[in-house]
Order: structure tokens, then sequence, then C-alpha cells
């Protein structure tokens, strides 16, 4: 829903100005609206202190609208031809050999590849370090395998790494939270905004709601404080 004020001041000028001090936004994400110009004063009005009304209306990024639609359908899947699978697991095990000697003791790794890409699995249970706070450093090394997968590839290699099953037990633990918060706002009737996400737990989210008719959800904000806010459909 859109956020709507009326500002006043002395003049149109003022009265946006202070409006987007209010708003905390540019004057490019607000739709204006003069109310009262101080151009239009009757002559009985003419000693009375000068005000105008500006309505400001809060525009949704268009960017954001395109986020949502995106969190919620999967990327296209470049494919990979036999040799360019090769290549890519090849480069990948190259770095991984590197990086296991500087991983703890007894740390595997198995690569699978097919034409979608690489699946990556990492296994030993003192790698917590390598996963961080909600898997921020897990996502990092997944992109720093991509592009070490892509190395002499013309296409962009996508990898899908795993350390120590984490993906699986997060994705169960968000869907128990969607479940959870979607049953309080519909006890409550009142929105509730989760913590920021990732993309990739964003559209977990979104998808486990999407087929409940009570509630609807939808991501705002811009990364990395991008979250969504899970509310009843009107």
């Amino acid at each position: 829903m859109d956020k709507v004020i009326i500002a006043e001041g002395r003049t149109t000028n003022e009265a946006i100005e202070n409006g987007l001090k209010q708003l905390r936004v540019s004057k490019d994400r607000v739709e204006i609206k003069v109310l009262e110009n101080e151009e239009k004063r009757s002559f009985f009005s003419i000693l009375a202190p000068r005000v105008v009304k500006v309505e400001m209306t809060v525009k949704e990024k268009q960017e954001e609208k395109q986020l949502d639609k995106r969190e919620m359908k999967s990327k296209k899947i470049i494919e990979l031809s036999q040799e360019e699978q090769e290549k890519a697991s090849e480069n990948v095990k190259v770095f991984m050999e590197e990086i296991k000697k500087q991983l703890p003791e007894n740390t595997n790794y198995v690569i699978n590849k097919d034409k979608t890409g690489l699946k990556i699995d990492i296994s030993n249970e003192n790698l917590g370090f390598l996963i961080g706070y909600r898997g921020e450093t897990l996502y990092s090394f997944q992109n720093i395998l991509s592009a070490i997968a892509g190395k002499k590839i013309d296409k962009k290699v996508r990898v899908i790494l795993d350390i120590e099953g984490y993906k699986a037990k997060r994705e169960k633990t968000l869907e128990e939270l969607a479940e959870k918060v979607s049953k309080t706002v519909i006890k409550t009737k009142k929105p509730i905004k989760l913590e920021p996400m990732q993309a990739y737990e964003r559209k977990i989210i979104h998808s486990k709601l999407q087929q409940n008719d009570k509630i609807k959800t939808e991501s705002i904000g811009e990364e990395p404080n991008r979250r969504i806010v899970i509310s009843l459909k009107k």
C-alpha cells in the first residue's frame, strides 16, 4: 500500500521539502499533488498566514515489483555441453584441492555435473565458519566457485553449493517460520515484517505461502536489507 501524507509550507517548494524530510525519500520517489496553491488566495484571506498544502504519495519502485516476480520464478537455465561440464568440473576440482589444504582435517567434497551446471557438497562438521551467519559466507563462496567454474567457458556456469546439508535444514526452518507467522497474521489481523533475507530465502517464504488464500507476501526495501512482509489479503 502506498504511503500518503499531506505536507504544508509557506510556498509549494517549502511544502514539498517538508514532506520529503518527513518521508525520508528523494523527490523522484514521490507523486506530488498541490492541494492549496499560494497563487490562489482570495481578497479576504490576504491577511491570513500563507499556507500551501501538497499531497505526497510514495511510489513503489518498479525494480522492487520486478524483484518480487523474479523471486517467484526460476531463473532461465543455461545448458552446458559435455565438454563444458568437464571443463567446469576440472576448474573447481583444481581450486578445491588447494582450498582443502586450509580446511579442517577429513574435509571431503563431491562434484556432480550435468547440463544445468555443478552441484558441490562439502562435508565436515567443523565447517560452520564456511557457512557463516544465515549462510552468508556459504553464498559468497558459491559465487566464487561459479566464477572459477566458468574460466575459459563462454557461458555462465551455475553452481549450487551445500555444506553439511545446511540448505535443506534452512529451507525446513524457513517453511516452518512461514507457517507460524501466517497463523499469527490471520489471528491478529496485523501484518508482520520478517528480518532481512537473501533472495533464495525470500523465494522459499513466497513459495510456501502463495497457495494460502488468506495471506499475501511482498518484499520491501533494498538489498542487503530487503525483507518480506506477510499480511492478510483484502
